[in-house]
């Protein structure tokens, strides 16, 4: 991928250059002033998408309870989007140096070590980009990357992502072919699959109960490979003194021949993980209706929202038994 252009400067290019250098407790201020009103707007698009995702996942929570936590959510994710332009505006140490804790650092070293290949697996949880700076420090990384229809904001992150050495590739075939021959030469791949793909990219696996289509492409890289898969994950810290990165393994099935039994056990880490620190995952995506039965599961009014599930889990239900008589 060629490295990016300079643009003539545009409102936005001098907007995003502006936050970049303010103070990164500066930035956090400003995100929790802005979720404060996003949170006071009932008809706010972001706030319905975060508190319907949060009735789905979190059933049992009291009214006031989701609200409570929807009110985290919208403030430490607007939080992530303003640190991830601190993140691309500024020189790979500063990420590093926000960085105070690191959990489970041996896992990483010992799969670098064994140079099979390794797959680090990322939600969108926390604040990614930062962690990406500090694994550059021991091995060059091979993305997936969609170029935005936003240049300024594309332009700052293609610069970002130059400056650490990494490989972007498309998110097409001949991109998933770039991964898999980096892997079997013992390289080091990150990818977000907790999205929702094209049907040829996908099948169906539970996340939070609802059956929703899930993409393939980690569980098909580790099995013709047989690399190393952790799940990785960049927390703020409570006190707002840094960040926090942590390795966790995954369950060696995920690089088995049983697809459905590797691709449920990606789902079901990132909702364990999920479950554990709720307020850091960024619940504004739509990721419950990648699934024709609850494709209105939005729109619906919250009463319908349990009959909708459990539809479309009856309907998976009976599906699997018919595929396996």
């Amino acid at each position: 991928m060629s490295p990016p252009q300079k643009l003539p400067r545009s409102p936005l290019t001098v907007v995003l250059f502006i936050l970049s250098k303010l103070p990164l407790g500066a930035l956090q201020w400003l995100a929790n002033l802005y979720s404060g009103l996003i949170g006071r707007i009932n008809s706010a698009r972001a706030r319905h998408t975060v508190e319907r995702n949060l009735l789905i996942a979190f059933p049992e929570l009291s009214q006031q309870q989701r609200q409570i936590l929807s009110s985290s959510t919208l403030q430490a994710q607007f939080q992530s989007m303003l640190e991830f332009v601190k993140c691309w505006g500024n020189p790979p140490a500063w990420s590093i140096a926000q960085i105070k804790q690191v959990q489970g650092q041996h896992l990483l070293e010992e799969a670098l070590n064994q140079r099979k290949g390794l797959i680090l697996v990322l939600s969108h949880f926390g604040s990614w980009e930062i962690s990406n700076a500090w694994v550059s420090q021991f091995t060059d990384l091979v993305i997936m990357y969609k170029p935005s229809s936003n240049q300024p904001l594309e332009q700052l992150v293609l610069k970002a992502r130059s400056s650490l050495g990494t490989t972007l590739v498309p998110t097409d075939k001949s991109g998933v072919r770039q991964m898999l021959a980096a892997l079997k030469q013992g390289r080091v791949t990150a990818i977000l699959p907790d999205h929702s793909p094209e049907e040829s990219g996908g099948i169906y696996s539970d996340f939070f109960g609802c059956p929703v289509l899930t993409g393939t492409l980690v569980s098909r890289l580790a099995h013709k490979t047989q690399c190393a898969v952790l799940q990785m994950s960049c927390m703020r810290l409570p006190d707002l003194s840094g960040f926090s990165i942590s390795f966790e393994p995954m369950d060696r099935c995920i690089a088995g021949a049983d697809l459905q039994a590797s691709v449920d056990t990606l789902n079901r880490s990132f909702e364990q993980m999920i479950r554990r620190y709720p307020e850091h995952y960024h619940w504004n995506y739509k990721r419950f209706k990648a699934n024709p039965l609850l494709e209105n599961i939005y729109y619906v009014p919250d009463d319908q929202v349990a009959a909708q599930i459990v539809k479309a889990q009856q309907h998976r239900q009976s599906t699997q038994k018919n595929s396996s008589t």
